[in-house]
């Protein structure tokens, strides 16, 4: 642990690659592209997924699961969407190998074993969702259905990075059908500010809802809701989206419904989905040059006892004092380690725990045995007190509130003083090359405009804030009338 990391201001990227390594969240595995998810990282991963999981119950979705396979004609159904994963898409033909007759050991794809048909790995859900939905939707008394599936899917990245981009990532996808447009429009409204919810309030990121673009916008919407966030080096992350689909997915499967009056209409529709990308973010928003810094409702171990001992009589007496922490802390809900292992030092201690991100740290000796007190130290400032044996839980339960507060705080000051308003495209040129962040500017509405902007300055249109103000202004590029700005920015 004793590796140092590449400091943010020096390498982001770097900085990002070996904190991934070093605080043990993920490897890159022996399949191109692909990635494995190792215990810290995946149980942050089931931290994010039970209070989601929560959270789309509370609000009436329940959990199913749909085939990883699509048949292609299935797929091709809905021509948008096929058109726009299509590029990504790993595609199965043969589901049989056999020995090689010229190579002993070795083996080919069995040329008798191909498929009538191809079968595409999920990229997303809706073809093969939608079609199972047509034989479970006769009536309005059938709907809504309001479902969310927790999955992995395939896309076929040619650039990747652990968490962020990779070939097979884990998410959850929404998928509901109701009765009338009102109704479907509401709940991917209702979605995207549960993603803002959640990210704002348990991971501590601050986020912006806004509406895609059409060149943005989801294969097969109609709208796409976003949140978008900031991150350290001033570049965009769309942590979540929530697509109203209208009824294209319903018509593409001819999926309909006997409505009150004795009518049959198509269905409406929505997705959404967060996916493993939240790992990334919160990485790269709250963490330093010292490793990994997690939020507490979010930590797998929010608090960790290191005892400090030349002595075994020592070890005993603090191990007496530390599991009676233990029980206090597991008895308020307080996800408690106390790292009694006898083949690291402390200070390796104190340094595999600062690199992964435990929010707070509590250090007992011999000396703090005789004052009755212990060393405590949090990870967000890296401050450290100490404080009086009795006092020790009523800290805990405040420090874990405090950081929460102080980590989105902190985040969401970042942010507001990266939000840039320009009316000129070389104040737009001047703040994307110098401060980064958010710009807000005028843009005339054209996909035109959009495309050459993204051409000239790889910045790209994040988001129309839904809280956005009317004001009168002029497109930063072409000059033509404009009602809102909209947030550009260069994005991962």
């Amino acid at each position: 642990m004793a590796k140092k990391l590449t400091s943010r201001e020096k390498d982001y990227s770097k900085w990002y690659n070996e904190l991934v390594i070093a605080a043990d969240l993920a490897e890159n595995s022996a399949v191109r592209g692909c990635m494995t998810i190792k215990p810290h990282g995946y149980a942050i991963w089931e931290k994010m997924q039970a209070k989601l999981d929560q959270m789309f119950k509370d609000t009436g979705h329940k959990n199913a699961y749909f085939p990883l396979f699509v048949p292609k004609s299935m797929f091709e159904a809905e021509e948008k969407n096929a058109e726009g994963f299509a590029k990504e898409c790993a595609v199965v033909t043969h589901y049989r190998l056999k020995n090689d007759p010229d190579k002993k050991g070795k083996l080919i794809v069995d040329p008798e074993a191909k498929l009538e048909e191809e079968l595409i790995v999920r990229p997303t859900s809706e073809a093969i969702i939608w079609n199972t939905y047509k034989g479970w939707i006769q009536s309005y008394r059938d709907l809504p259905i309001k479902v969310n599936q927790w999955a992995n899917v395939v896309r076929w990245e040619m650039r990747t990075r652990l968490f962020l981009r990779t070939a097979e990532f884990l998410w959850q996808e929404g998928h509901t059908a109701h009765t009338t447009k009102e109704e479907a429009i509401e709940e991917a409204e209702l979605m995207n500010s549960v993603y803002a919810d959640f990210v704002e309030n348990f991971m501590g990121i601050p986020v912006v809802q806004g509406l895609k673009t059409e060149s943005e916008r989801f294969a097969g919407a109609v709208e796409t809701y976003c949140i978008e966030a900031l991150m350290q080096d001033g570049k965009a992350l769309q942590a979540g989206t929530s697509h109203f689909l209208g009824q294209n997915f319903s018509k593409a499967f001819d999926v309909k419904y006997t409505s009150k009056e004795g009518k049959l209409e198509h269905v409406w529709a929505t997705s959404w989905g967060v996916s493993t990308r939240l790992i990334g973010a919160l990485i790269m928003t709250h963490s330093d040059d010292h490793g990994l810094v997690l939020p507490p409702k979010l930590a797998p171990t929010q608090v960790v006892i290191v005892p400090i001992y030349r002595k075994e009589e020592d070890r005993k007496k603090i191990a007496e004092v530390a599991e009676q922490f233990v029980e206090k802390f597991k008895a308020e809900g307080i996800a408690v380690e106390f790292d009694d292992r006898t083949n690291y030092k402390p200070g390796w201690k104190f340094a595999q725990h600062e690199m992964q991100g435990v929010p707070v740290r509590i250090a007992i000796g011999p000396k703090d045995l005789e004052k009755g007190t212990v060393e405590i130290a949090r990870r967000d400032t890296l401050e450290k007190t100490f404080v009086k044996q009795e006092e020790v839980l009523d800290k805990v339960k405040h420090l874990m509130k405090e950081i929460q507060e102080n980590l989105f705080t902190k985040a969401r000051k970042f942010r507001d003083d990266h939000i840039t308003k320009v009316d000129t495209f070389e104040e737009f040129k001047e703040v994307l090359n110098t401060k980064g962040g958010f710009i807000a500017a005028h843009w005339d509405g054209t996909m035109e405009t959009e495309e050459k902007i993204k051409k000239l300055t790889k910045a790209t249109i994040r988001c129309i804030p839904l809280d956005a103000d009317n004001e009168e202004g002029k497109c930063v590029l072409t000059g033509e009338k404009s009602s809102k700005r909209v947030l550009f920015a260069k994005a991962y």
